[in-house]
């Protein structure tokens, strides 16, 4: 039986407060197309109470970054990258490019073509979200993009020096600071002074997400990212303390942001209830944590694995911490996801900040189609194909045949004319 200790706001309750953004970002985008760089700084000075004569930093701009930094600070943003930069090569060698003889003289094959701009964000008006430069810059230049450009709203009334390092570093080959529906618009739909991109990849609140919806097919995208999802699988192997910080960990991202334990434990279940409301008097961030976990946190005890597994994969959940005695089963049997993390000695933060997993992933049941963002995901996998003369007419009779039986006159004659030509 799979049974509720706690749970969250309805959907009802999301899809409303949904339309209300779903209007606002309209507005903010057709001003934007209309009035460009005078719309953006509008947005800009309005939000983010920013308004500079450029939102693009200059060489002097970015330098003063570095030099606002302790030495430590960029030792450990190297490192962070050097981790993201090495598995995302990892898994581009893995794919190869592919051209094989079919059929005799019929030769088919694919290549992966890097795409030519990409617009990455960065949030950074709550907390400056460092580790998103190297997810999305380090990783789209490893794939070959030409030109990665990169935003990130002011953090305390000015750039962040840390995200201007982290995306200098990463190999940004534009730095910009604006943030929020404005930054996401300017660079998917161009202004007088950006040039616009092919995709735009990074997570955001939710005006940049539903900014980054409405903007797909005009640009490509990442994927379709909400707040911040966390679910921890254990069973008494663990206790109440460590399920209540990894659930608080994410918890702290923004007040819609769901944590969710799901146990075979009652024990372990009202164990940590009660630490996370212990957690939530020592946390420094309990204030957004606090309203997320009210809102949003839920408790499900289940008798068998079997039921905790069906649970978590009709989540789909973004994150998913499995801390049980059987760590294989859900390894094994988990479908949909954005990332595991296997065992209590590893944990969302360390995927989210340097472990070199990528940390933009999916959310609210995506998990069900996509991974999230990686390598390929700034290629393109185009097809092609040669023929000798003896082998289109191989294929130009069934392709002849094919296409009568569809009605198709015209694709029916470019194999015809074909069969006449090199037919011996």
């Amino acid at each position: 039986m799979i049974k509720y200790l706690k749970k969250g706001k309805s959907q009802v309750e999301k899809n409303d407060e949904n339309q209300k953004v779903r209007v606002i970002v309209e507005g903010i985008i057709a001003d934007i197309e209309n009035d460009g760089d005078s719309a953006v700084s509008k947005y800009s000075s309005q939000f983010d109470k920013w308004n500079p004569e450029s939102f693009r930093l200059s060489k002097e701009q970015i330098k003063q970054c570095y030099e606002a930094l302790d030495e430590s600070v960029i030792k450990d943003i190297r490192w962070a990258q050097e981790q993201v930069r090495n598995f995302a090569q990892i898994q581009r060698d893995s794919m190869k490019d592919v051209e094989v003889e079919t059929l005799p003289g019929v030769t088919l094959g694919h290549k992966h073509i890097p795409m030519d701009s990409v617009g990455c964000y960065v949030p950074g008006g709550k907390y400056p979200l460092v580790a998103s430069a190297h997810m999305s810059v380090v990783t789209a230049k490893v794939a070959g993009v030409k030109r990665v450009i990169a935003a990130a709203p002011p953090f305390n009334g000015e750039p962040s020096p840390a995200i201007v390092v982290a995306m200098d570093m990463a190999g940004a080959d534009e730095i910009y600071c604006f943030g929020g529906v404005q930054a996401i618009a300017a660079m998917a739909v161009g202004t007088e002074t950006i040039a616009p991109v092919d995709m735009i990849v990074g997570p955001g609140n939710a005006f940049v997400a539903e900014a980054k919806r409405q903007l797909f097919g005009r640009v490509g995208i990442d994927l379709f990212a909400g707040p911040t999802e966390t679910l921890v699988i254990a069973d008494d192997s663990v206790d109440g303390e460590l399920c209540a910080a990894d659930l608080l960990g994410q918890a702290e991202h923004g007040p819609t942001s769901p944590a969710v334990l799901l146990t075979n434990s009652e024990k372990l279940a009202q164990e940590t209830m009660q630490e996370v409301e212990r957690q939530l008097t020592i946390l420094p961030t309990a204030e957004v944590a606090g309203v997320a976990w009210r809102d949003c946190g839920e408790v499900i005890v289940c008798d068998t694995h079997d039921e905790m597994l069906e649970v978590a994969n009709d989540l789909a959940f973004e994150h998913v911490q499995i801390m049980t005695k059987e760590l294989e089963y859900f390894q094994s049997n988990m479908r949909n996801f954005g990332a595991l993390f296997l065992g209590p000695e590893t944990n969302v933060s360390y995927g989210d900040k340097c472990i070199g997993t990528n940390h933009t992933l999916p959310t609210r049941k995506a998990g069900r189609y996509t991974g999230g963002l990686w390598v390929g995901k700034f290629l393109k996998t185009c097809t092609f194909q040669r023929v000798t003369e003896e082998a289109s007419v191989v294929v130009g009779n069934y392709c002849s045949r094919l296409c009568a039986v569809e009605g198709f006159a015209g694709h029916k004659e470019q194999a015809d004319i074909r069969l006449r030509r090199y037919t011996k």
